[in-house]
């Protein structure tokens, strides 16, 4: 393996090393895909546990609000633990605390003496918490560990393969979660995903290594935005690195515009099929639909990560970018909804939209702009904000569409698209120090290349 290569070329690797990252980042990614099994499948039984207890949109949007605020805060705080104890660990922490939190949420179906009000839904909300709690390590590890195996050339199009890894997971969530809604009680769409997430837990545990030195191969040069940095990791290091660089920081405002818009469509839209489009989760119409919807997510995630490496040259804003605008555009359809077929094509081009801002910016730019000695710090910052912003969708937008109706459903999420594409054209050519690998493209290269 060739370690010297410019900084503008795909490094070249020995077979062995390709098999070895292969077999890391293939399991790696099907447990995060599994895990996004367990994470979603919240939103197919949203209406079932609605009817079973007799709760409103805001009461089960509480439920909601409660985890994605958990994740936002606990991953702003449990990356800089990732960075210290490394992603194997973190990803072990993760996958098994969920397993134990989605078999605690199906029980609540069996814990009747509770009754059905306010101690209900605390159990509910409280062990779909925890449940984030440990669902936020995650992503954490799953970026922490690639920054150490892929080159920043090389990072665009495996952020590609990997979202389309976790796209799986939706799409697995999408087909059971409707079935079992349909056919069996809702309690085993979430005792199905545990079984899976324990399955790839083991797996990770057998397989899964932090870095090539781990596996006997040679450490290479990533050209990072920590190649070539000597300093301790510690709170000091992480802050001068993530917190306080205008280019993170600008990245994380974002987040939090992409989180309330993500979060907004993928909790919400299968109640919205069932009750303003009077579709059934077990319907063909909703199961084709779906399908596509999965597939255009991979297909965003495709696309971004070829677009950022081969055309904006590792560029990440740029695609987000794109991203944004179609976001745009597809909510106002959904706002305007003149058809089903309408809005089906506008919830197909949103998921690809969505995949595209969330692989560049916490599934690439984290590992970018982070480094692989801040990689989960930035990924926890990223992510973090992402969630915090999507909590309003919880109870908040739970409490929307109860007082007005589904129409607000669509404008609701519309501004926060159009400010997150305003931050990307402050950001447009930013590239880690060390890997500036574009010619000067506009008039903010000189104030890019200062801040980062």
């Amino acid at each position: 393996m060739n370690t010297h290569e410019p900084i503008h070329s795909r490094p070249r690797h020995s077979i062995s090393f390709r098999k070895r990252r292969a077999l890391n980042w293939l399991t790696l990614g099907f447990t995060y895909s599994a895990m996004y099994m367990g994470r979603y499948n919240l939103s197919f039984a949203n209406k079932a546990i609605s009817d079973a207890f007799g709760w409103n949109k805001t009461q089960v949007g509480a439920i909601i609000t409660a985890a994605l605020s958990i994740y936002g805060i606990s991953a702003l705080f449990n990356g800089p633990i990732a960075d210290r104890i490394g992603g194997r660990k973190t990803m072990l922490i993760g996958v098994f605390g969920s397993v134990v939190f989605n078999v605690a949420f199906g029980f609540g179906a069996y814990v009747g003496f509770l009754g059905t009000g306010t101690l209900l839904l605390g159990y509910f909300a409280t062990a779909w918490a925890l449940n984030a709690y440990f669902q936020s390590y995650s992503a954490l590890a799953l970026i922490k560990v690639n920054s150490s195996w892929f080159h920043v050339r090389e990072r665009g199009v495996f952020s590609a393969i990997f979202g389309s890894m976790i796209q799986s997971g939706r799409a697995l969530v999408f087909v059971i979660g409707g079935v079992v809604v349909a056919f069996l009680p809702w309690q085993w769409v979430f005792f199905v995903p545990a079984v899976i997430m324990l399955l790839m837990g083991l797996l990770t545990y057998r397989y899964v290594r932090d870095s090539p030195e781990e596996t006997g191969h040679e450490p290479f040069d990533t050209q990072d935005a920590s190649s070539g940095d000597v300093e301790k990791v510690d709170m000091k290091y992480l802050m001068k690195k993530v917190f306080t660089n205008p280019v993170t920081v600008t990245i994380a405002v974002a987040e939090f515009c992409t989180g309330f818009v993500r979060h907004g469509f993928e909790q919400w839209f299968p109640r919205y099929m069932q009750e303003a489009q009077h579709l059934e989760l077990s319907s063909k119409v909703f199961q084709q639909g779906a399908f596509v919807v999965v597939v255009a997510g991979i297909a965003g995630a495709f696309a971004a990560g070829t677009m950022s490496d081969l055309l904006f040259k590792s560029r990440r804003p740029p695609v987000a970018f794109i991203g944004y605008m179609l976001q745009i555009l597809c909510l106002a359809v959904v706002w305007m909804s003149p058809s089903l077929e309408w809005i089906i094509a506008a919830f197909v081009v949103n998921s690809l939209a969505i995949s595209m801002v969330h692989s560049m910016l916490s599934g690439t730019a984290s590992m970018d702009f982070g480094g692989k000695k801040a990689a989960a710090t930035a990924t926890g910052m990223f992510d973090g904000m992402q969630y915090i912003g999507g909590a309003a969708v919880g109870s908040g937008m739970g409490w929307m569409l109860e007082t007005w109706g589904w129409g607000v459903w669509g404008p609701s999420m519309i501004g926060f698209s159009i400010i997150g594409a305003i931050l990307m054209l402050f950001i447009w050519n930013a590239t880690p120090r060390g890997s500036a690998t574009h010619a000067p493209v506009g008039p903010h290269d000189t104030l890019i290349e200062e801040i980062v």
